[in-house]
């Protein structure tokens, strides 16, 4: 099964989600360097989704921002999706953040969120998140069997049970359908 990771803003390529992938031993985990800085969110949706396409993408994984840019492709296309402390909203978030770019582009994006498809969407945020505080948001949209809220873990995927949450995860989406 081929993965996309979709790191945060300011993130790393191999975060913690990508370590978690490979322990489990998942197959392809394609995980690129983004600049959200330099590239607009179109061009961004755009990358991604053509990476997807030439790729057989079966799952998408996405932390922080990249969980906003995974939630989009996965309403739009179709394809289970892991979020990890998702920032669904970055046109609150990424100003705070330090951000100059246009965020009007993340509104537009943001409208997609609604054609997510809960038995496609997986979910897991640190209750004592440092970073993003809409998480109640995220509750009432993504809220499902899955979607789990660990008190202690904070914005940073290292501090969440990654290993053992995508392994779950994996198992139910492996049972739904071809992973």
């Amino acid at each position: 099964m081929n993965i996309l990771n979709i790191h945060g803003y300011h993130g790393s390529r191999q975060n913690a989600a990508f370590s978690a992938l490979k322990e489990n031993r998942c197959g392809n985990i394609i995980s690129p360097d983004i600049n959200y800085d330099a590239v607009s969110p179109e061009k961004v949706r755009e990358y991604l989704a053509g990476i997807i396409r030439e790729n057989d993408i079966g799952l998408i994984v996405g932390t922080s921002l990249g969980g906003f840019f995974a939630a989009v492709l996965s309403a739009e296309l179709g394809i289970p999706v892991i979020l990890v402390n998702p920032c669904l909203m970055p046109f609150l978030h990424l100003p705070r953040l330090g951000y100059t770019g246009d965020i009007k582009p993340f509104i537009g994006l943001f409208g997609n969120l609604t054609g997510l498809d809960s038995e496609k969407t997986s979910c897991i945020i640190g209750g004592s998140d440092d970073v993003i505080d809409t998480h109640d948001f995220t509750e009432n949209l993504l809220k499902n069997p899955r979607f789990r809220v660990v008190p202690d873990g904070k914005h940073s995927g290292a501090t969440l049970p990654l290993k053992e949450y995508f392994s779950g995860v994996l198992r139910y989406y492996s049972g739904r359908r071809r992973i």
